[in-house]
């Protein structure tokens, strides 16, 4: 089996680096540029819990024909190559993107594939194009039950995350939806670190958890306010989070992805979300 990981950026580096090192075929998919420096360096990583080194994982500009693609694109990069996945007619799809509401259209695109949401609770920084810096003790992949048979699943597994495969797919989805659109959404607007910014303005705080729980349960999700509020506590006070910094430098965010997505899910159930809407019209104006 062919694994294609399709956004070779932190986390999709990650990937490719230790699928690579266990032995599997891996075939690392990108922009051209990408794809140049990766043939010329490798991938390399430096992390405390795998070790440092460089793989010479394959890259290509198209998802091989037949392979199990691993997605780790951003979520806003998923038009562009959404096509290219589907001309490859590929065994089956993983998606590690942020958010809830890019399954519907992997699923319209790929009727008759073997589609799976996932989701993955690391902190990796891409130092440049081919350079993993690995900084938590570990890799945490949560898969729904319905992917557990997956040939990725099984690979990833062999190969040094830690992989539980359990529960529902929007479960698993909006297990982290909730935390990271909650931290993404205080910390990009306050312009502060996870603990300055969740204790900025408590009430604003408060509304956003009970926004983005009510959305949850709305969509068929349990959750609940006092568990969200102590996921949030248990970050640690001088995290940032890619949105933040993706804002801060002018760059691509998943903005809608996160906040656009959570007005939406409102708008659709009748549920307010005044709160989370102040925020996302605060920082498109800043954009």
């Amino acid at each position: 089996m062919v694994f294609a990981v399709v956004g070779p950026g932190a986390v999709g580096g990650l990937f490719a680096w230790l699928l690579q090192r266990a032995g599997e075929e891996v075939v690392a998919v990108g922009r051209p540029a990408t794809v140049e420096a990766i043939r010329r360096d490798g991938i390399e990583v430096r992390s405390a819990t795998f070790g440092d080194g460089v793989e010479r994982v394959r890259a290509e500009t198209e998802v091989p024909a037949g392979a199990s693609v691993i997605l780790a694109t951003k979520v806003y990069g998923l038009q562009d190559v959404l096509p290219g996945i589907v001309d490859a007619r590929p065994s089956e799809v993983i998606s590690f993107l942020n958010g809830v509401e890019h399954m519907r259209p992997l699923r319209v695109a790929l009727p008759d594939t073997p589609v799976a949401g996932a989701s993955v609770a690391v902190s990796a920084l891409r130092v440049s194009t081919t350079v993993v810096d690995h900084r938590s003790p570990f890799v945490r992949v949560e898969v729904p039950e319905s992917a557990a048979r997956f040939a990725a699943v099984r690979a990833l597994t062999d190969a040094g995350p830690t992989v539980r495969a359990g529960g529902s797919e929007a479960e698993v989805l909006w297990a982290k939806f909730r935390l990271l659109a909650s931290l993404a959404l205080l910390t990009s607007y306050w312009r502060q670190p996870a603990g300055a910014a969740l204790s900025e303005d408590p009430e604003l705080t408060e509304a956003v958890v009970a926004e983005v729980v009510a959305c949850s349960v709305a969509e068929g999700v349990a959750a609940s306010e006092l568990d969200l509020v102590r996921a949030l506590r248990s970050v640690p006070g001088g995290m940032r989070t890619s949105l933040q910094e993706d804002l801060a430098a002018g760059a691509p965010s998943e903005l809608d992805a996160l906040g656009g997505a959570l007005v939406r899910i409102g708008e659709r159930h009748s549920i307010p979300t005044p709160a989370i809407a102040r925020i996302v019209t605060g920082l498109s104006s800043n954009t």
